[in-house]
């Protein structure tokens, strides 16, 4: 099945750059082309997307609000942020509005090409140490109360076993690493990690860790 991607960024020599490298896999290809938020909401729905590629800071509606719109007009495609350092207040704000995770503009091509097949596979392209490093860096704009409604109804349907493991992807600990702590198969790891984002209505990993942050489940180191 040939992924389809859609390009967000106001600068073209950027989207001229990762169209060539996107075309030349024969498992990928270029849905669209936006230089906006507002054009990306409409392109992603119209082109039906895989995997978004979204820069955030535009003219007109940035990349957080198209993403957040994204995400909640076509559940099934995924936004992978685009921003400059890797501890950008931006890409928290992707994160927290339903991003995938985030990837530097200056990756290269074998990243980018890798991060577009995982995230659209399920899984997050942001190691989850590195998630965990800009949720502490920018934990300050965490509200007291969290930034939602404490979900303690949706995490007591875990099992102690599903939300010892949730709290280990929090810590930023991979599924072998959370294999090796808790005494587990790596294989059955990733079973309740799958069953810990179905019960909590999450869409991944990254998801889960900002999840855990916001309702104070782990608090900031």
């Amino acid at each position: 099945m040939t992924l389809r991607v859609l390009l967000v960024d106001d600068q073209p020599l950027l989207r001229v750059a990762f169209t060539l490298i996107i075309d030349s896999q024969p498992d990928l290809e270029v849905a669209g082309e936006a230089e906006d938020g507002a054009q990306a909401v409409r392109l992603a729905a119209e082109q039906q997307a895989d995997v978004v590629l979204m820069d955030v800071r535009m003219p007109g509606m940035d990349g957080i609000e198209a993403t957040q719109q994204i995400v909640e007009n076509c559940p099934d495609t995924k936004v992978i942020i685009l921003t400059t350092f890797d501890l950008d207040e931006y890409a928290f704000a992707g994160l927290r509005a339903g991003a995938s995770g985030f990837l530097l503009k200056n990756a290269q091509p074998d990243e980018l090409l890798g991060a577009i097949r995982l995230v659209a596979a399920g899984d997050a392209v942001v190691a989850p140490r590195v998630t965990r490093r800009l949720l502490d860096t920018f934990a300050a704009q965490l509200p007291a109360d969290g930034g939602r409604p404490r979900a303690d109804q949706a995490v007591q349907a875990l099992t102690a076993r599903e939300r010892s493991v949730l709290l280990q992807v929090a810590r930023g600990l991979s599924n072998a690493e959370i294999a090796a702590e808790l005494c587990l198969a790596e294989a059955t790891v990733k079973t309740h990690v799958s069953r810990v984002l179905l019960k909590l209505g999450l869409r991944d990993r990254v998801q889960a860790v900002v999840f855990a942050y916001e309702n104070r489940l782990v608090l900031p180191t």
